[in-house]
């Protein structure tokens, strides 16, 4: 089984079938066999009340039921595709969040840290925010977020979940590092959270993939499970270097991910 469920359409495209199609064919040549689409939460009118600040009212320009359209339509078309959604984690917004998760069908919801407080931590606009703060307190801050994700049980995984390295700082200090890894492992795995291995970070600065190897294991030794996701924005990134997230899947011991429907998950071999 290979599934790839953080895929984006609105940024390069349109929500319509037509352009789906071109996701499909895409996923039928990488061999992945459990493609969804889990769009950008703020993009949508109904979110205001969970995330705003200026660079996301730009980007602000749907309504869910264009987004609902979309499945409906690839249903009725026959289109195998899964309803996601790639919600930020806001703290405080808890109750806000969980409310707009519980208004709509979705197979699966992603929860990512793109923000602290209104620094937007992987946008290239504000990459110099790193050289101006201790990354001892960029990642601890971070990860206090990570951490707060968790424990919320709202999100079936989480986006990519090292994202804060997106840009390749992070402290020499490997004990501290390894301290935010397993704190972050521990509260996922209360709450049977999954991650994502997710192949974004080779097309990133970091040229990495996301989590860190000893993120990975910390992850597998406290029981967190997994998904393959490649965080496409266009459809020739699904699927895309697979072969090494598998690679780095088995290294340290999986050798199932999950698979969710309607919010309910199940495993499977990995293939």
């Amino acid at each position: 089984m290979r599934t790839d469920y953080h895929v984006h359409m609105a940024e390069t495209g349109d929500l319509s079938v037509d352009y789906l199609r071109n996701y499909i064919e895409r996923a039928k040549q990488e061999g992945i066999e459990e493609l969804g689409i889990s769009e950008h939460a703020y993009f949508f009118q109904e979110t205001s009340n969970i995330l705003s600040n200026p660079w996301v009212e730009n980007r602000r320009t749907l309504e869910f039921k264009q987004y609902q359209q979309l499945f409906d339509a690839a249903h009725e078309a026959g289109i195998p595709i899964k309803m996601g959604i790639e919600m930020d984690y806001m703290p405080g917004k808890e109750t806000e969040m969980q409310q707009f998760i519980e208004a709509h069908p979705f197979d699966y919801v992603i929860g990512s840290v793109h923000w602290i407080d209104e620094w937007g931590i992987d946008l290239a606009i504000f990459r110099e925010e790193y050289e101006k703060r201790s990354l001892h307190n960029v990642y601890r801050e971070y990860f206090d977020r990570v951490v707060t994700l968790a424990e919320s049980g709202l999100f079936d995984f989480v986006g990519h979940i090292d994202v804060i390295k997106v840009f390749g700082y992070r402290p020499d200090d490997k004990e501290f590092l390894q301290e935010q890894y397993e704190r972050a492992a521990q509260a996922l795995a209360k709450t049977n959270t999954c991650i994502e291995i997710s192949t974004a970070g080779l097309r990133k600065p970091v040229g990495e993939l996301y989590p860190d190897p000893d993120f990975l294991k910390a992850c597998k030794e406290k029981g967190v499970g997994i998904v393959l996701c490649s965080d496409a924005h266009k459809p020739d990134h699904i699927g895309y270097s697979y072969d090494e997230a598998i690679k780095l899947a088995r290294s340290v011991g999986y050798d199932e991910v999950n698979v969710f429907e309607k919010r309910r998950a199940r495993t499977a071999p990995i293939t």
